[in-house]
């Protein structure tokens, strides 16, 4: 438990923090896990404007600093490569 009184109110900060990042964060999730079933259903169309709407998301969160750029990036990465992959295929 936080001793002193700036602690203790940088404990009651990071939950509103927490609390406010959280549906950001969620709903970042779901759009990628959307355009992922897209892809593994091999819906080019579809999976092309899900892969869209999940990076734009991802860069909204990265922008507001709910989610770190390089992990934004990371997580864009990795859904282009399966795309490209059914893509090519």
């Amino acid at each position: 438990m936080a001793n002193t009184k700036s602690a203790i109110k940088m404990i009651r900060v990071a939950e509103r923090r927490r609390a406010r990042n959280k549906p950001f964060r969620s709903a970042v999730k779901t759009y990628i896990s959307k355009a992922e079933r897209s892809i593994t259903r091999r819906d080019l169309d579809i999976a092309a404007s899900a892969v869209a709407e999940a990076i734009s998301e991802l860069d909204k969160a990265a922008e507001k600093g709910i989610i770190h750029p390089n992990n934004a990036a990371r997580r864009k990465s990795r859904l282009m490569r399966k795309f490209n992959l059914v893509k090519t295929s």
